[in-house]
């Protein structure tokens, strides 16, 4: 029975470093030669601060350590161990001639794994040795899998915040104008219905307004189709900068056409914004030898506002709208109309 445990604990992790640690000659002579018979490589310090500077220079994978010592005691260099991050996990065994139960509390209570008293008998020593050896082992096995599963999760992380980011490049990508960069047409159907449904509950108005920019064909027959994108651009940034409310949207509606959706917005507060976008769209000064109604590029716009009802479409308020704007055609253009047509 003892030579199959000894054939299994020569058989443990070969090479493995043990630090024995003791002030008694005999002693280390003793364990030295014992362990390293079983294959373990083997330090020894004859004191505390000998041990301590071979343990920071160099950890073992377990220490031996002996109570009673001159200089420190094993408790004293154990205390020492436990409080630096770096060595407080290294097992240690009190290997002692104290043989009392309050010896023992001490050193289980200061976070010894084993306590073994002198004289010892090598077969124990050497068991127990390999038990604690083994429970390390898998303890970094075990830091070593939640080391892995923490990467794991880091880079699950961040490959899911690039794909979310991706995903919010695409829906912006959708719900976006390429040329103009404001809401594209499919956007504002549905922040139309959205709007339309919540106010009708909220008994508020929806105002929108839609704006056309005056003789567009024959600016772009004039001077080209990369001009006239060129002028799209900045009528879509005039407009951004004029609708500063921040639950509004500004929205491509057609090829030169363009709708602001504006809740709560009585007519009279649209009126405004609608007054509002047509002076910015002339500051800009674009020239425009083509219209009819200016030296520089005008738009013309058509105002509603209402109050959603039940059972009503939010087309309602699109075609109120747009006969207004068409009306604002009729009239002269380069202007903002907020009454039903005649």
């Amino acid at each position: 029975m003892i030579d199959r445990l000894l054939l299994e604990i020569r058989d443990a992790v070969v090479g493995e470093d043990i630090l024995v640690v003791d002030d008694t000659p005999a002693n280390l002579n003793l364990l030295t030669q014992m362990l390293s018979e079983r294959g373990y490589t083997v330090r020894v310090a004859p004191n505390g601060h000998l041990a301590l500077k071979s343990i920071r220079s160099c950890q073992p994978s377990l220490i031996l350590l002996d109570i009673k010592m001159p200089d420190l005691t094993g408790y004293q260099v154990c205390a020492r161990l436990k409080i630096d991050e770096a060595t407080r996990d290294i097992p240690i065994i009190f290997i002692s001639a104290l043989d009392e139960v309050i010896d023992k509390v001490k050193a289980f209570e200061m976070g010894a794994v084993d306590y073994i008293t002198k004289p010892f008998e090598p077969v124990e020593v050497l068991a127990r040795i390999k038990s604690q050896l083994r429970l390390r082992s898998l303890q970094l096995q075990l830091q070593q899998q939640n080391l892995r599963f923490q990467q794991e999760i880091k880079e699950r992380h961040k490959a899911e915040a690039k794909l979310q980011k991706a995903n919010l490049k695409l829906t912006r990508l959708a719900n976006s104008d390429g040329l103009t960069q404001v809401a594209n047409r499919r956007l504002f159907n549905i922040i139309l219905s959205l709007e339309w449904v919540k106010l009708r509950q909220a008994g508020r108005p929806l105002g929108l307004v839609l704006c056309d920019v005056d003789y567009f064909k024959s600016y772009n027959d004039i001077y080209g189709h990369l001009a006239g994108d060129d002028c799209l651009r900045q009528i879509a940034s005039s407009l951004r900068r004029a609708v500063k409310q921040p639950n509004a949207l500004v929205a491509r509606y057609g090829g030169e056409e363009f709708a602001i959706l504006l809740p709560n917005n009585s007519i009279a507060q649209a009126v405004r914004v609608a007054e509002s976008i047509r002076d910015r769209v002339r500051q800009l000064s674009i020239p425009h030898k083509g219209s009819q109604v200016s030296q520089y590029v005008t738009i013309s716009l058509g105002v509603s506002s209402m109050i959603p009802v039940p059972h009503k479409a939010p087309e309602l308020l699109i075609d109120s709208a747009d006969r207004r704007l068409y009306a604002a055609k009729q009239s002269g253009r380069d202007r903002a109309i907020a009454h039903e047509p005649a």
